[in-house]
């Protein structure tokens, strides 16, 4: 009969590796192009849907962010500017920062909740409930 560290050796090495830094929650990055004077985001609906937020509300955020217009076109986002990818994702850390992690656990399980005429962001994991600003 075999002892018990072999077989654990031999259970760890048939168990396949986790990939990534640890986090369960990774911030996902925008990918487009840029058509002439216009930027493309072409996976714009699958970030709102994976920070689990009202796609208008994000699209605001964003367009005042960079301080330009645009639109909804399907599935993808329309920015009358040339605004290149590092600045957008840095505007899309700033709003996971403000409007999805929970500032005392730090977790992503939220919601916005309107109370009152104000904004609040509840988490769901520790139960904390913390106001965001109202005007984007």
């Amino acid at each position: 009969m075999e002892t018990y560290e072999k077989l654990l050796e031999e259970a760890y090495s048939k168990v396949k590796q986790i990939e990534g830094n640890g986090e369960r929650f990774e911030i996902p990055k925008i990918e487009g192009h840029i058509e002439g004077k216009k930027t493309i985001l072409t996976n714009f609906l699958q970030i709102a849907s994976y920070l689990r937020r009202d796609i208008e509300h994000f699209q605001k955020f964003i367009l005042k962010e960079l301080a330009t217009s645009g639109q909804k076109e399907g599935d993808r986002l329309v920015l009358n500017n040339k605004i290149s990818s590092a600045k957008i994702n840095l505007k899309i850390e700033q709003y996971v920062r403000e409007f999805v992690l929970c500032k005392e656990c730090g977790k992503p399980d939220t919601e916005l909740k309107r109370e009152n005429r104000l904004n609040f962001l509840h988490c769901l994991a520790c139960g904390a409930k913390h106001p965001v600003r109202e005007k984007i």
